[in-house]
């Protein structure tokens, strides 16, 4: 294929300025460990995992060949009343991953698929306990759960939500976690902010009664948003209160799972145990959409016990759940994650790159740096009338130095393959910096 021999006019962009982009397109046709190649020959420098998922890199031997293989071996196997080894195997390996007793893995195709499978496992799981009336589920301000209404209706971003409205009717809302006066330029948890947790009870639970909450969900660091850190106690308090009530704690690790925070799951790098993390992304390296549910065993036996023997417990499932060639990708990134230990490599790189980031402190217009293992956001001041063009320019120059960053509103975001160098860091660091002087100017 030449370069410019499609049309780009058909392909309606996701989260996209699709006029903007098609009247400059950015297009990548190669990719490599930590390297995009772009249609005009250079190597561009993935400062962004893809899109958070590529935690081992690009185009990993071991990955592609498993893929390969599989689609040479069975390409498709149903999901309804039939099985393939390999999701069972893959559903093994996450469970021994997980913490706790979460032990029971649902498979979905993506984080969206995932958390509208956890807020329905929700439901069912208290009716099948008889308390089916608990149908209020609680998100936070500025989540993202997704693009599903599930996923929208407890996510509380504003732009995703205002041409949609609120699908799920049952829904509130906590207060997100991010004070600027109090956690600026915060490394790792901040301090500030424990006592938020407790509006779940003082608010929430008194404004709708606990006998009718189901779950809360939550991503222990808000990532699509900006890069919001949840401050120290917050989600033991978060726990707690659940705990006290009856109410599901679900952590949205769709980001955060598979050594984006230092361990397998940022509910080990904070120390609570919830009783669901959805995951999706990394546990393919983004080489196969993927997406799964982990629920602890009280869960998975509570839904199950309910129905009679040979009666489907769970009404809910997807075509290609367990897909064979996304559970041969998982496969495949599980074991270069154990082979190269690449989560005990986030969490050895966690304090260069926390040095590395903040440098940029007194960069032009730079009023927040934020970090949490292999994550920060780098938040600019917006320009007077024109919210998010300052971060978009710097996304802009940044691509054209040969360096790819994320952008949400006016914060730069950044989350490398876990493989990345000190020196790919230093580079990935410089040529912000070096974006950063140069729009200050304009």
């Amino acid at each position: 294929m030449n370069p410019g021999d499609y049309d780009l006019d058909a392909y309606w962009m996701p989260f996209t300025a699709n006029r903007q982009f098609k009247a400059a397109p950015r297009m990548f046709v190669g990719a490599a460990d930590m390297h995009y190649l772009t249609e005009d020959g250079r190597k561009v420098l993935d400062g962004t995992a893809g899109l958070w998922c590529v935690n081992a890199g690009h185009c990993r031997p071991k990955i592609v060949e498993a893929i390969k293989r599989q689609a040479e071996t069975m390409d498709y196997s149903p999901a309804f009343q039939m099985g393939h080894p390999g999701a069972f195997r893959v559903a093994e390996r996450v469970a021994k991953l997980a913490p706790g007793d979460l032990d029971h893995v649902f498979f979905a195709n993506s984080g969206s698929e995932a958390v509208d499978s956890a807020l329905k496992i929700a439901l069912a799981y208290h009716r099948a306990r008889g308390e089916g009336h608990r149908t209020v589920l609680v998100g936070r301000e500025r989540g993202y759960h997704g693009a599903g209404f599930g996923g929208m209706s407890v996510g509380g971003i504003p732009a995703n939500r205002k041409v949609f409205g609120n699908m799920l009717f049952r829904v509130d809302h906590l207060a997100h976690t991010h004070n600027p006066q109090e956690n600026a330029f915060s490394r790792g948890q901040p301090g500030w902010g424990a006592h938020l947790a407790d509006e779940l009870e003082q608010r929430i639970i008194a404004l709708h009664d606990a006998s009718n909450i189901a779950a809360v969900i939550v991503e222990p660091m808000a990532g699509s948003t900006g890069v919001l850190i949840p401050p120290k106690g917050y989600l033991e308090r978060l726990r707690a209160i659940c705990d006290r009530h009856g109410l599901l704690l679900i952590f949205d690790e769709v980001i955060t799972g598979f050594g984006r925070t230092g361990p397998c799951f940022a509910a080990e790098a904070v120390g609570v145990l919830p009783d669901m993390i959805t995951v999706a992304k990394g546990i393919t390296n983004g080489a196969v959409p993927m997406g799964a549910v982990i629920v602890r065993r009280g869960i998975y036996d509570a839904v199950v016990d309910s129905a009679p023997s040979a009666v489907i417990e769970l009404f809910h499932g997807y075509t290609y759940s367990g897909h064979p060639l996304a559970t041969a990708a998982a496969e495949a990134s599980l074991d270069v994650f154990e082979e190269e230990q690449l989560f005990g490599r986030a969490r050895e790189l966690a304090s260069y790159f926390e040095d590395a980031v903040h440098s940029l402190r007194e960069m032009p217009h730079v009023i927040d740096i934020r970090n949490m293992g292999l994550v920060a956001g780098i938040e600019l001041e917006p320009r007077p009338g024109a919210p998010a063009s300052r971060a978009f320019q710097a996304f802009l120059r940044c691509y054209e130095k040969g360096v790819l960053v994320r952008t949400t509103g006016d914060i730069i975001a950044l989350s490398p393959p876990l493989i990345i160098s000190r020196q790919q860091i230093d580079e990935l660091v410089g040529t912000i910096g070096a974006a950063l002087r140069e729009i200050g100017r304009d």
